[in-house]
């Protein structure tokens, strides 16, 4: 079994909590980790060593601490397939897609190496008697970041290279159930230059959050995860005078009009409700059919789900591995108990899957839902699973209102070949990130990332320009020089002259 530790000031750091917690590989049910979680105290050191780094950190020229994350970069290209199997192995999503998950944590990577040009202020000359006007973007100081299962590399990259590029230090709280990768990167950023203490990483539970929560010297926190765990380090942290940036959950809507290209549905259907397992924050968990083509898109549905390739993610032609827990599976076993409880039509049945070879891991197969209502649990929570509920509306406007009455807000997206449907609903829909026959629209890295409604807590989404700006502050400067300064006390508001 491997024992995994915190990384602290450039090295292993085995903490004195002396709790563990058992990591799994999912495909197989085995205990593979033995995973340390950290107390106050281990916490207290993590950020004793990042406020210790961040003076000559956040004093190190903008352009160096780029050239740094270039190196990084160069590394992270080198060792993508190292770190996919390591995503593999402990979050169960195929290897093709573990890649993909590392390709867009270097994207961002690759955006903050632009901080030079992202940090640059303004500047007004002469604005009054001599004198002038700027601005200057300086870093917060200590930041953390806390971040879920599903996206072990990529979720973590929204956070820390910007983070860092703006000359703060970083406090990592990786998910317990995969935290190798995070491991990884530490050490791929010493190796890359980064100095000791700039980038700690801590494992631990809802101790260690609280504790990066209440810790006086964390000026700021990003978290993503469920809603409930969002809204409470929000209130929690904003109460305590910190910066939050907390992404909750959604249920993410495909709107189905009648004019859409079915085919085109069908494959965009199967690979945003069912690739990595729906263990993703932007998966599409419902598809809303306008009209008289549900019963057609049901029908191509439905062959291709019960033909879902579901085996250990390692496998070359495998197209979705397992849930990440036992305790996962159960819950989403639950889900779907309840949706036919309800009175949902159970179209495509997964909860008897077997995988040969790999009996004791934690797979589940395909599960389409047809006739949902917005009633039901199965449509009104999030379910983080291979669960696709299919709900039937007589009209555009009907779908509008569908998904602008539900709580989260997330990821929506709409295919029609019509372009003033698209238009309208792009102008319409009150959800943080669209597609137009783009089925999982998640920003580039020079954008950026984040919802509406309760799917997301603060004033600044993930990365892009406003990871930027979150991760710095706005500094405005008036300077004048003494033989400028008129003679005698002004006592009026100062104006330009």
């Amino acid at each position: 079994m491997n024992k995994l530790n915190h990384y602290i000031n450039g090295q292993r750091h085995e903490g004195r909590a002396g709790r563990y917690t058992e990591g799994y590989n999912p495909a197989t049910g085995e205990v593979i980790n033995s995973v340390a979680l950290a107390s106050a105290e281990d916490v207290g050191t993590a950020v004793a060593a990042a406020k210790a780094a961040y003076p000559a950190w956040s004093e190190t020229p903008a352009l160096k601490r780029a050239r740094i994350l270039f190196n990084f970069k160069a590394l992270l290209d080198q060792h993508q397939d190292e770190l996919a199997a390591l995503i593999t192995r402990e979050h169960g999503k195929v290897f093709s897609d573990a890649k993909g998950e590392v390709t867009r944590g270097i994207e961002v990577v690759e955006f903050a190496c632009g901080i030079p040009q992202l940090l640059k202020g303004q500047y007004s000359d002469q604005i009054g008697g001599g004198i002038d006007n700027w601005s200057m973007r300086q870093p917060l100081g200590v930041v953390a970041g806390i971040t879920p299962f599903n996206f072990p590399m990529m979720v973590p990259c929204w956070m820390f290279p910007v983070a860092l590029a703006c000359g703060n230090t970083f406090i990592l709280k990786p998910s317990e159930r995969d935290p190798s990768v995070s491991l990884r990167l530490a050490e791929l950023l010493k190796e890359a230059g980064l100095p000791d203490g700039v980038f700690n990483v801590v494992q631990g539970d809802k101790i260690a959050v609280d504790a990066l929560i209440a810790h006086p010297d964390v000026e700021a926190l990003s978290f993503v995860g469920s809603t409930p765990i969002a809204e409470y380090i929000y209130a929690e942290g904003t109460r305590r005078g910190k910066r939050v940036q907390a992404l909750g959950g959604a249920k993410n809507h495909l709107v189905v009009m009648p004019d859409a290209d079915l085919d085109q549905v069908t494959d965009a259907l199967m690979g945003a409700a069912y690739g990595s397992a729906g263990e993703r924050c932007m998966a599409i968990s419902v598809a809303v059919v306008v009209g008289d083509v549900a019963d057609k898109v049901i029908e191509r549905l439905k062959p291709r789900v019960a033909a879902l390739i579901v085996k250990d993610g390692m496998q070359a032609d495998a197209e979705m591995g397992p849930l990440v827990t036992a305790q996962h599976r159960k819950k989403v076993l639950g889900y779907i108990e309840d949706g036919i409880a309800a009175g949902a039509t159970l179209v495509a049945d997964g909860r008897d899957l077997t995988v040969p070879g790999n009996e004791q891991g934690f797979f589940l197969g395909g599960t389409l839902f047809d006739h949902v209502t917005p009633q039901m649990n199965v449509y009104r929570e999030e379910i983080f699973g291979p669960v696709l509920c299919v709900v039937r509306v007589p009209d555009f406007a009907a779908a509008v209102e569908l998904i602008n009455s539900h709580e989260f807000g997330n990821g929506v997206s709409c295919f029609t070949s019509d372009g003033g449907i698209a238009r309208a609903f792009a102008r319409q829909i009150k959800v943080g990130m669209v597609g137009i026959n783009v089925p999982i629209p998640v920003p580039m890295a020079w954008h950026s990332f984040g919802g509406w409604k309760r799917s997301l807590f603060g004033d600044h989404h993930a990365y892009g320009e406003e990871g930027v700006r979150f991760y710095s502050r706005y500094k405005s400067v008036m300077q004048r020089w003494p033989d400028s300064i008129a003679k005698g006390a002004e006592f009026t508001m100062p104006v330009a002259k």
